[in-house]
Parts: structure tokens; sequence; C-alpha cells
């Protein structure tokens, strides 16, 4: 996801995080300033659904003005990409052990 918040916010001629604090505090949301310039300076790794209503307030726009989604690398046909689950190091897929067959060994009775 891109984070567009600054564009949002240049529509209404806000450029500065003090601006945007003024802004927010005009629709009742109140985060502090060192929020406030996280939410300005970089892609914020999560955002509350509240929070985001009221961003959106405060700036008259949509959450897809504030949100874009970006091609994922094997969408764009380049399969060399592994697509893994997110924290995931190892092969994209299990491999069996060397030795093992690929059989599966049964559990031990209870």
């Amino acid at each position: 996801m891109r984070w567009n918040l600054r564009w949002a916010a240049a529509k209404r001629d806000i450029w500065r995080p003090t601006q945007l604090q003024a802004a927010f505090r005009e629709v009742g949301f109140t985060p502090s300033l060192s929020k406030v310039a996280a939410l300005w300076s970089g892609k914020p790794v999560t955002v509350r659904l509240e929070d985001l209503d009221m961003i959106c307030a405060a700036l008259q726009c949509t959450v897809a003005d504030l949100m874009e989604a970006e091609p994922v690398a094997a969408a764009e046909g380049r399969p060399e990409i592994e697509q893994r689950a997110v924290g995931e190091s190892g092969p994209a897929r299990p491999m069996p052990r060397p030795g093992s067959g690929g059989a599966r060994r049964s559990l031990p009775p209870n």
C-alpha cells in the first residue's frame, strides 16, 4: 500500500504536521504531535479504523485518497520472485527430509 497522507493534506493547503494537527482538532481528533509527525513522515504500520475516519473527515477525503494499492512483484510478470507469507524465511513450500522418501510417519499410539 502507498500512504498518500501528504498528498491529501496538500489538496487542503496543509504543508506541516502542526497544520495537520490543527485540522484534526477541528473535527475532534486530538492525537499527540509525535503521532501526527509519524503519520506525516512515513507509511504507518497500523492505523485504527476510528483514526482513519477522523483523518478522512479532517482532510475531507476518502480512504482511497489516503491509501493506494501497489502491484505485487509476481503480478508484474516476474516469476523469479517467490511469494511468501509474512515473516517466512525458508523455502516457499515444505520439503521432505532427505532419506524419508517423502513418506509420512505415523503418530505413536496414545
